[in-house]
């Protein structure tokens, strides 16, 4: 017979922002729970000071994940967040800090061999920069790529494509062209239709006037 397990509950958030705050209180820019979240938002520059306290002195053991995200109308427009967890308490945290196309965050690969792969896609996807990172290369797009993808102002249709050349016997870039027109449209109520004959509908057999609605 089958036994379902449930996911694993994490321990209480109760007190944990108090005590990690006050070891981390020179650096702490805000401390909040939120959606049953514990996140630190601190100074960029003292990030990887910041996370070495809370795996040496707070056991957070493992770094979980290394996320962006782009907030265009901030003067800082990306977000870099930190995600946690630690074994020993059954826990998790988050860290934040703020950072643009100038201002490198200090890299945590000293700290978590795994983050290389982490910043990588960070730096991929958004363009944020970690220094120290000695292997700052893309990791999902193509060498050759342009732009970052995760970006609120880049274009859905990308700015390059590229395909295999017959004629070339080899892959080839170019610019994006879209295979269809852009198409204009009115909108209307279904029921009462468009006031012009959309392409193809010209062959279709005229109803006679009664039966318009039906």
């Amino acid at each position: 017979m089958a036994v379902l397990h449930s996911a694993p509950k994490f321990a209480s958030n109760e007190g944990v922002i108090d005590a990690i705050s006050e070891t981390i209180s020179v650096w702490l820019i805000e401390a909040i729970e939120a959606h049953g979240e514990v996140i630190f938002r601190v100074a960029r520059d003292d990030v990887a000071r910041v996370l070495q306290t809370l795996r040496d002195d707070h056991q957070y053991q493992q770094l979980m994940e290394i996320a962006g995200a782009d907030y265009p109308s901030r003067p800082e427009r990306f977000e870099v967040v930190y995600m946690l967890q630690s074994l020993t308490k059954n826990h998790r945290v988050m860290v934040k800090c703020s950072a643009s196309e100038d201002t490198p965050v200090p890299t945590v690969t000293t700290l978590w061999p795994n983050a290389g792969w982490l910043e990588r896609e960070v730096f991929d996807m958004y363009g944020v920069t970690f220094a120290g990172n000695a292997d700052l290369r893309r990791i999902l797009t193509d060498y050759g790529f342009e732009g970052h993808p995760f970006r609120k102002d880049f274009p859905m249709t990308g700015y390059t494509e590229l395909r295999y050349s017959e004629e070339e016997k080899r892959v080839v870039y170019e610019p994006v062209e879209l295979a269809q027109e852009m198409r204009s449209f009115d909108f209307l109520s279904p029921w009462e239709g468009a006031q012009y004959v959309l392409p193809g509908d010209e062959k279709a057999p005229a109803k006679p006037e009664g039966d318009a609605k039906k």
